[in-house]
């Protein structure tokens, strides 16, 4: 199976992190400058490369196979997908409790692990990035997407995450082939804790990896101080705001996924494109002050419990 996104999210710096994403206008707490992109736009995008129109024509038809099959919805899943609180409750732990891989001697290996609970204490200040091979319109149209949907989550979390210039902690590049496998250089300054099978995770990234985000925590705390997200420019459209919602989502502490979870974004059947009601009741669970970051599973069970009865009732 085609896996969308490889998420690794941080434990300590100096680890990378495993486990491995229509509103109103999002506040910000500066004037909107344009980010900083990789290099000077110019004012005409360049000529893909080989690599990049081969990514283009695959990634369309991807797109159009998972379509075919009924996968990618749109809908919240609320006419054949219902859950209870008990659900909901299971499926938190297992999306915020959990890991989707381990570290070992050959690299990241898939396998599901009990974690640590892990978000942002500090504000979020998101600054997205473009590859020259993005046209100016397409960048608008990005920005503008990721500005609302960020000002969705800042509702939902009751957490500041907005579009910033000003010291941003979450970068999210949009690059083609060619660019992501030339980002090394920007990767290792940005991140200066990943190591070089980690960056070049990034930069030779496999096609079978649509997205993905790099969640860093400073000290040996559990509270996120950096993030680092790729989605690539050959996406076509529909795929391309998955992955935003997605790798976004998930750089706020929502680590893994998990089979069970339906109606959700975090489940690799590919069913469900953008970000379901389970998904905004998970992370509104997240940032409630009745859990902390580090909060073992056996800590945060009869919180998380409590929360999903009172959000949505008890099972009936």
């Amino acid at each position: 199976m085609m896996v969308r996104c490889k998420r690794l999210f941080a434990v300590p710096a100096f680890l990378a992190g495993f486990g491995l994403a229509a509103c109103g206008p999002v506040a910000q707490d500066t004037p909107a400058p344009a980010a900083e992109p990789i290099a000077r736009t110019p004012v005409a995008a360049p000529v893909p490369s080989p690599a990049s129109q081969a990514a283009r024509q695959h990634y369309a038809k991807v797109q159009a196979n998972l379509l075919a099959r009924g996968l990618m919805r749109t809908d919240s899943g609320s006419t054949d997908a219902p859950f209870t609180d008990r659900m909901l409750a299971d499926n938190f732990v297992r999306v915020a409790l959990y890991d989707e891989y381990i570290r070992s001697d050959r690299g990241l290996v898939a396998q599901p692990v009990q974690s640590r609970l892990r978000r942002w204490d500090q504000p979020v200040r998101v600054s997205v990035r473009f590859g020259d091979s993005v046209p100016a319109d397409r960048q608008a149209t990005d920005r503008a997407r990721i500005a609302s949907f960020l000002g969705r989550l800042q509702a939902i979390s009751g957490h500041p995450i907005h579009l910033s210039e000003s010291q941003p902690n979450f970068f999210i590049y949009v690059v083609s082939e060619d660019e992501r496998q030339a980002l090394g250089p920007t990767i290792r300054a940005l991140l200066p804790a990943l190591g070089t099978a980690d960056v070049a995770g990034i930069t030779q990234m496999p096609r079978a990896t649509y997205c993905l985000v790099y969640a860093l925590s400073g000290g040996t705390g559990n509270a996120y101080t950096k993030a680092f997200a790729v989605i690539r420019a050959e996406h076509p459209d529909l795929m391309r705001l998955s992955c935003l919602h997605e790798e976004i989502t998930q750089g706020l502490g929502l680590a893994n996924d998990s089979p069970s979870a339906r109606p959700s974004i975090f489940n690799d059947d590919e069913e469900f494109a953008l970000l379901t009601p389970m998904d905004e009741l998970m992370l509104k669970m997240l940032y409630d002050p009745r859990l902390t970051p580090g909060m073992t599973e056996a800590e945060a069970r009869p919180i998380v419990d409590s929360l999903a009865t009172a959000l949505i009732g008890g099972d009936s």
